[in-house]
C-alpha cells in the first residue's frame, strides 16, 4: 500500500472470485425454475443487461458459501486491510448479490453494484469511483478488458490472472500495474469437463450386435457412429448438469473439484460447450440414421429432465438412471437394425436398476447421519431400504439370465450354451461385492467408474467375455 493511496477497489467477476455472478445466478434460477430462461430473456430485452441482473437476483440466486472465490486476491486484500487501508467492492453484479457476498467475507469498508437501471462496469465504473475518490486516489484490481477505463482513473492498475494482451494494455492507461497471477491454461479443464471416462457406458451401444452375433463391418460402422454420436450428447449433458449443480457440487467433498465447481474452466463457457456438443452428436446420429437420431433426441430430453427435476425425486431418479443404460442398448439396435430381445432389455433394466441404487446407496454412507443426501430427497435412514434394492434388482438380473441360458434362442446361437453359466456365477458375485464395497464406504460415486478402475471388476468382466467366446466356439 502506497502513502497516496489508501484505497483500494476490488472487481468481483475474475478478480476476487473465480466465476462470473451473472452465469451463476442464471443456472441457479434455472436450477430451481425451468421458466428462468425465459423470463430471463424478457427482462433483457425489456431492460437490458442492468435489468437482467435485477430479475435474476430477485430468483434462486446461488449458495454465496461455496463460492470458488481467489485466495490469493482474498490474501492480498486482508494484508491491505491489516496495513489500515480501506477496501472497496466495486462490481457489475447487482447491488443484492455484492451486499450478501461483502456480508460473507466482511474484508469490505463499502459496496457498489449494479441497480436495476445502472450496469457498473467499464465507463459507469470509472465515472462513480472517480466521483466517490479523487482521480488517482485509489488502486483498482480487476481482470478484464471491461476495467482498463477505470485503470485509466487509478492511481494504481493491479491485473488479476490476465492476459499478456491485457497486462500491454493496462500498461498503456496506467501509469503503475502489478500483475497478480497468469492465466491458466483450460485446455486440459475443459477435457476434464466432458467427463471422457463416462464414454465407457456408451459401449452398452455395441451389446446387441455381439448378442446378436452380428460382427460385420457394415453392422460395427453404424454401431461406432453411434457410440461418438451418444458420446457427443452425453458430454453436453454432462457440462449442462454440472452448470445446474453449481451449489451442491461445491457442498460435496469430491465433486466440488470439477471444472464449474472450482473455477477452472468459467462458467461462461459451459453453455457453448453444451450447444456444441449436442448439435455435433445429433449431427453425427442422422448420419446413422433418422430412427437412432429420434432415440438419441429422447435421451437427451430425459436426461435433461433429469437433471432438471427427475433427480430430485425419491425412486424415480433411480429408475430413470437405470432406463439411461437401457436407452443405449435400444439405440444400439436401431443404429444397426437389430432387434432386440425381451430378455436383454429385461436384463439390462433389473441390472442397471441395482447399479443406480448402489450409486445413491454410496452417496447416503456419505451422508451424515440425520442428514440429506446433497441436491436429494434421500435420508440416512433410506439407506437399509435402498441397499435392499440394490441387491434384490441385482439378483433378479442374474435369475433373468439363468432363464436366458435355457432358452431357444441360446441353444441356436452357441455351441455349449452350458459354459454360460459362469457369466451367472460371476455376475452374482460381482454384484454381491459391490453393495458390500457401496455399504463400507468405498465406493466411488458411479459405480461404473468404479468398475472400470477395479482390478477385481476387470477379472469379472474377462471372465464373462471368455465364457461367451468358449460358448459360442467350442
Amino acid at each position: 500500500m502506497t502513502d497516496e493511496a489508501k484505497i483500494l477497489v476490488v472487481d468481483l467477476d475474475g478478480t476476487l472470485l473465480q466465476s462470473d455472478m451473472l452465469h451463476e445466478n442464471f443456472w441457479s434460477a434455472f436450477a430451481s425454475d425451468w421458466r428462468a430462461p425465459f423470463i430471463a430473456m424478457m427482462a433483457l430485452v425489456r431492460k437490458g443487461r442492468a435489468g437482467l441482473k435485477a430479475c435474476l437476483a430477485d430468483m434462486k440466486r446461488p449458495e454465496i458459501s461455496v463460492l470458488p472465490y481467489n485466495e490469493e486476491v482474498l490474501g492480498f486484500v486482508r494484508n491491505w486491510q491489516a496495513d489500515g487501508g480501506q477496501v472497496v467492492l466495486a462490481t457489475g453484479t447487482n447491488q443484492v448479490l455484492a451486499d450478501e457476498i461483502a456480508a460473507h467475507l466482511g474484508v469490505f469498508d463499502d459496496v457498489f453494484g449494479s441497480d436495476a437501471t445502472t450496469n457498473l462496469t467499464g465507463k459507469p465504473k470509472a465515472g462513480l469511483l472517480s466521483e466517490r475518490y479523487e482521480a488517482g486516489a485509489f488502486v483498482y484490481m480487476g481482470d478484464s478488458a471491461a476495467d482498463l477505463p477505470v485503470w485509466a482513473t487509478a492511481q494504481k492498475a493491479i491485473t488479476v490472472n490476465a492476459s499478456p494482451a491485457l497486462r500491454q494494455k493496462a500498461e498503456k492507461v496506467a501509469e503503475h500495474v502489478e500483475n497478480l497471477g497468469a492465466r491458466p491454461r483450460l485446455g486440459r479443464a475443459h477435457l476434464k469437463a466432458l467427463r471422457p471416462h463416462q464414454w465407457l457406458k456408451n459401449i452398452l451401444i455395441f451389446l446387441p450386435m455381439f448378442v446378436a452375433h452380428q460382427l460385420d463391418i457394415v453392422t460395427f460402422t453404424a454401431a461406432l457412429l453411434g457410440f461418438v454420436a451418444f458420446s457427443l450428447v452425453a458430454s453436453g449433458v454432462y457440462v449442462l448438469n454440472d452448470l445446474l449443480d453449481l451449489s451442491v457440487d461445491r457442498a460435496h467433498p469430491r465433486k466440488r473439484s470439477r471444472p464449474f465447481a472450482s473455477g477452472a474452466v468459467p462458467i461462461a463457457h459451459g453453455g457453448l460447450m453444451a450447444g456444441g456438443l449436442c448439435g455435433a452428436g445429433l449431427l453425427t446420429a442422422l448420419v446413422v440414421g433418422p430412427l437412432f437420431a429420434a432415440v438419441l433426441c429422447f435421451y437427451f430430453m430425459l436426461t435433461t429432465a433429469y437433471s432438471l427435476w427427475l433427480k430430485r425425486l425419491v425412486l424415480i431418479d433411480i429408475c430413470v438412471l437405470a432406463g439411461l443404460y437401457t436407452v443405449r442398448i435400444v439405440a444400439g439396435g436401431a443404429a444397426t437394425g437389430i432387434m432386440l430381445s425381451e430378455w436383454l432389455l429385461a436384463l439390462s433394466m433389473f441390472f442397471f436398476l441395482s447399479l443406480a441404487a448402489v450409486k445413491r446407496q454410496a452417496e447416503l454412507v456419505d451422508a451424515k447421519a440425520g442428514s440429506s443426501a446433497h441436491g436429494r430427497d434421500y435420508r440416512a435412514e433410506d439407506l437399509p431400504f435402498v441397499s435392499m434394492v440394490a441387491l434384490s434388482s441385482g439378483m433378479v438380473s442374474v435369475l433373468i439370465t439363468a432363464l436366458y441360458i435355457n432358452s431357444d434362442a441360446v441353444q441356436l446361437l452357441y455351441k455349449t450354451p452350458e459354459t454360460l453359466w459362469i457369466i451367472c456365477v460371476v455376475l452374482l458375485y460381482w454384484l454381491m461385492r459391490a453393495v458390500l464395497i457401496a455399504h463400507r464406504g468405498e465406493m466411488h460415486d458411479d459405480p461404473v467408474v468404479f468398475a472400470a478402475k477395479d482390478k477385481v471388476s476387470h477379472i469379472c468382466a474377462a471372465l464373462i467375455l471368455a465364457a461367451a467366446v468358449v460358448g459360442n466356439l467350442v
